[in-house]
């Protein structure tokens, strides 16, 4: 499906005006000189861990751990985030240290 300039031009308008929209609304909503309600010191407590054990749950549920290689791969992978995020308290490093450990893995040792 081909789109005219037209199509082109209202399409990344419409992508610009709803990435704007979402980029200032938090702070319209919630001014500097305001306290936020308790709800959203609530939700920014409880979402972040509770989006991870959905994207770990998600992760590993096509993972089949009664075949060869039994799950090896993301289990270990899973090992070295924990191990590496209780050592060094970066986000960053733990997930690109699994990422680079569940690929090796599956390229070069569970082929």
């Amino acid at each position: 499906m081909y789109l005219t300039p037209w199509q082109t031009f209202v399409m990344i308008l419409a992508l610009a005006a709803g990435t704007l929209l979402t980029r200032a609304l938090p702070f319209v909503l919630f001014p500097e000189n305001r306290r936020p309600p308790a709800a959203v010191y609530y939700l920014g407590r409880v979402l972040p861990p509770a989006v991870m054990g959905l994207l770990v749950v998600y992760c590993l549920k096509a993972v089949r751990f009664t075949a060869t290689p039994y799950g090896l791969p993301e289990l270990i992978s899973i090992l070295v985030v924990c191990l590496l995020h209780a050592a060094k308290h970066n986000t960053l490093l733990s997930i690109v240290g699994g990422t680079v450990c569940y690929m090796l893995l599956e390229q070069r040792f569970f082929v």
